[in-house]
């Protein structure tokens, strides 16, 4: 079934000479790539004006589709994966190939509509409709297994779009960058009452599509950071791109700098060739044998959302040796994997009893740990909950209420001199809002967001497509959106300009061990809001709009959307933007209200107030708990 499916994209006068390839990919990879139709051309994100296209719109979905697959952004191009291990923006080389046809193609009153990356075709719409519309791994829930997906996967019917890939709204590692600098930023806030985090030991783990950023976050952030990784492929590019400063794989070595930066207080990126496991292990030794804590905060960003099928190496073998039993016997890697992580959890257990705070990065780390029989349990807590938070449910989970969210931007000039212009505009909608009156807390966010603004020109963090990221409320995402069509407008911007936003939002994603880990009215596990978010935006002005299965957290653990919206100077594009936007953030936040978040309360209200159109029901609060406890005695 699987060779007949990739058959019937080609004629029948060439399906024998490729059933034979297809075939044997097939039983090499487990699924039909189509790696001879892989184009042998420099993909990369090409200035709008030089794609064959009828529209802008057309033109900029292209530019983002080649820029998800630009060599030095994506993971593994020649497999269509973005990041994340097996995050795909299409499942096979002919779907590249048709996508790229019917958007050459396409007039204002089409609509391409995509199916888990098969182009399904152009059908007839109208001007104000979106341009396309993406659905990724949409299965029957009692289907959206783990097993089932590798079935699915292999006939080629399904695939996993992660978040951006998926939805062609990759930026490269900027995006997690400022999401990990903003992070590492409020723990230290939270849990080292800090706001000077020089000096202070930041220790993970991961260094490739999304992970990568950890080298550079923690620099910016201005704290010393261990990242180990076991691919030394992966070091070697982030260590090629200036995000990484420096490589060892001696542990006495790493310890050795870790305390001279440390006690210098100097910024450092360090990246361990090797296992984490071992580098926790080590840190336990130090902690044993001198009685010195050398870490202070501590997370994970393995791919454990895909953990028997390489996101996670266990620590008993060599890279090589695990990637050959990989191939060779699965089940037994899948047993050193678990045994891995049991061993794994218990090393940082013994550093937080003595101070150190970790948290999980919403990669399904505790999840899988848990799974494996890993010591990670919290007493009396329900199934959203582990022995160490999310990093939603601790230090994101309220900047979301707030109504913040990973806001970006792609400049289709392909002009740096126009990201500057914008970082400029930027900057100085949020400067305004705080001169306008805000409250104490989102005045925080924005001077967060002015200050990655103005170091990240200094960091070189574009890689791929011109574009900037930077985590916005409500106001400030229709205001800076105004303010970059109105430059387009006036000349001052050379080309359209792309808005979009990771699915990790407000709004945009229905994750109990996640975005939505701090909901705790029970609706955690309800998709409602991802899927009105993803309706909603498409009929108030998005440009294209996805939806997909999976993403961070993996398959069957989350529902999430995102959008593309063009601007290109029109009266029109502004109206699309202030109506799209503000549904795409007031919707979460009226969601986090109704579940009794105080911040989203406040937030929603004061929506409320500056929109007369917009009516929230607004929950009231059990003042008095006893009234339950005697109703249920009754």
């Amino acid at each position: 079934m699987a060779l007949r499916n990739a058959l019937r994209y080609f004629p029948p006068e060439i399906q024998k000479k490729l059933a034979p390839e297809f075939a044997e990919e097939l039983r090499l990879y487990g699924h039909i790539y189509m790696y001879r139709f892989c184009p042998d051309i420099e993909m990369r994100a090409y200035p709008i004006g030089e794609y064959p296209c009828k529209t802008k719109s057309a033109a900029a979905i292209m530019l983002m589709i080649m820029n998800n697959l630009d060599p030095s952004v994506a993971q593994f191009p020649q497999e269509l994966v973005t990041y994340g291990g097996n995050g795909q923006v299409f499942s096979n080389w002919a779907q590249f190939w048709l996508v790229m046809q019917y958007l050459s193609e396409m007039t204002e009153e089409q609509t391409l509509v995509m199916y888990s990356g098969h182009p399904l075709g152009l059908f007839p719409s109208h001007q104000r409709a979106p341009r396309l519309i993406i659905t990724n791994g949409m299965v029957i829930p009692n289907y959206s297994s783990r097993d089932e997906y590798e079935k699915m996967f292999a006939l080629g019917v399904t695939m996993y779009g992660q978040m951006t890939a998926g939805s062609y709204c990759y930026i490269g590692p900027q995006g997690i960058v400022h999401g990990t600098v903003l992070t590492v930023l409020n723990a230290g806030r939270r849990y080292l009452r800090a706001e000077d985090l020089s000096g202070k030991v930041f220790v993970t783990s991961g260094l490739g599509g999304m992970s990568g950023a950890q080298a550079k976050a923690a620099v910016i952030a201005g704290c010393v950071g261990i990242i180990a990784e076991v691919d030394e492929a992966a070091l070697l590019k982030r260590h090629k791109q200036g995000w990484l400063m420096e490589i060892s794989n001696n542990l006495d070595h790493c310890i050795a700098r870790l305390r001279e930066a440390r006690k210098n207080k100097i910024a450092l990126s360090l990246g361990y060739h090797g296992n984490v496991v071992d580098l926790w292990e080590r840190l336990v030794h130090e902690l044993d044998t001198t009685g010195e804590l050398l870490v202070d905060l501590g997370s994970d960003q393995t791919s454990c959302h895909n953990p028997f099928n390489g996101g996670y190496y266990p620590v008993q073998l060599s890279f090589e040796e695990g990637k050959q039993l990989l191939s060779s016997n699965p089940g037994k890697f899948r047993t050193l994997v678990q045994e891995s992580l049991k061993r794994h959890v218990a090393a940082i257990n013994k550093l937080a009893d003595k101070g150190m705070f970790f948290w999980d990065y919403g990669n399904a780390f505790l999840l899988e740990a848990q799974r494996a029989g890993a010591d990670v349990t919290k007493k009396g807590a329900n199934k959203t909950e582990f022995r160490y938070p999310s990093y939603v449910q601790h230090i994101m989970g309220d900047i979301f209420s707030l109504g913040f969210g990973p806001f970006r931007w792609v400049c289709t000039s392909g002009d740096p001199r126009d990201l500057a212009t914008t970082d400029s505009i930027a900057m100085a909608v949020l400067e305004d809002s705080i001169r306008q009156g805000v409250s104490t807390s989102v005045k925080q966010q924005y001077h967060d967001n002015i200050r990655w603004i103005r170091e990240a020109g200094r960091h070189s963090l574009v890689v791929g497509s011109q574009a900037r990221i930077l985590y916005s409320d409500q106001k400030g995402r229709v205001s800076i959106a105004v303010a970059i069509n109105r430059a387009i407008s006036e000349g001052k911007i050379k080309a359209p300009v792309v808005l979009s936003r990771d699915h990790h939002d407000v709004s945009g994603t229905d994750s109990p061990f996640r975005e939505t880990s701090n909901i705790y009215d029970g609706s955690a596990f309800c998709a409602d809001m991802a899927v009105q978010n993803f309706v909603g935006d498409a009929f108030r002005g998005a440009t294209w709009v996805a939806l997909h299965n999976g993403g961070g957290v993996g398959w069957g653990e989350v529902i999430n959307g995102g959008f593309g919206l063009v601007l290109d100077g029109s009266k029109e594009a502004e109206e699309r933007a202030k109506m799209m936007l503000s549904w795409d953030v007031s919707n979460g936040v009226a969601r986090r209200c109704w579940s009794g978040n105080a911040f989203a309360y406040e937030t929603i209200c004061q929506a409320m107030k500056e929109n007369g159109s917009l009516r929230v029901t607004l929950p009231h609060q059990v003042l008095d708990e006893n009234i339950l406890e005697q109703a249920l005695k009754l």
